[in-house]
């Protein structure tokens, strides 16, 4: 997922002080800033939401072809 990087809007949160103090750790190994690790947090949240309620709209459409672990395996000769 492309995330448009030029238009911002500065958000508010309460965020307990246990998930701040991670993050901080985080951004002193990365040399990164609390954003920067907060933004991709975000936007990897946002895509696997995507994801996820992609994959819970096929399961519950009954046109949909679903396949079995043995022949998903066979396909990807796993």
């Amino acid at each position: 997922m492309t995330m448009n990087t030029t238009a911002k809007t500065t958000v508010s949160s309460r965020i307990p002080t246990e998930i701040i103090n991670h993050i901080d750790e985080i951004a002193q190994t990365t040399q990164r800033n609390r954003s920067f690790h907060i933004k991709k947090a975000l936007e990897m949240y946002v895509e696997n939401y995507a994801d996820l309620q992609i994959s819970l709209d096929r399961l519950q459409d009954a046109k949909d072809k679903t396949i079995g672990i043995d022949q998903m395996r066979a396909t990807l000769n796993v």
